[in-house]
């Protein structure tokens, strides 16, 4: 019983607030004798589950697919786009190559730990 032990005086100092969400997380993956992904594979997993909207589309979906995957509204991608449309043209060239490369929507968004399904 002692990795139970350690797990449950583990959650009591979390509980307690002496040590934060990210420490607790930490240990009790060294108490499990588990191994951290690393931070390059975490981004890498982002990316992979980023998608253009079905639902948030406007032209393509780009914007829509951006909005959760950063938690930032799509109004304010739209906007980001837009101003980058001006300044140079920049925007008409990402937005484009981000409809062609991302992958339509297929309900499931899966960004790690917390995910969701979209609606």
């Amino acid at each position: 019983m002692g990795i139970a032990n350690d797990l449950e005086r583990l959650a009591e100092l979390h509980r307690s607030g002496a040590i934060s969400d990210a420490e607790f997380a930490s240990a009790k993956t060294r108490a499990l004798g588990e191994t951290p992904p690393a931070a390059g594979n975490a981004v890498l997993h982002w990316l992979h589950g980023l998608r253009r909207s079905r639902t948030d589309a406007w032209l393509g979906g780009v914007c829509g697919g951006l909005a959760p995957a950063t938690g930032l509204p799509s109004w304010l991608w739209r906007l980001t786009f837009a101003l980058l449309l001006v300044c140079g043209g920049t925007g008409l060239i990402v937005y484009l190559l981000l409809w062609i490369l991302l992958p339509k929507d297929d309900g499931v968004v899966d960004f790690g730990p917390g995910s969701f399904r979209s609606t």
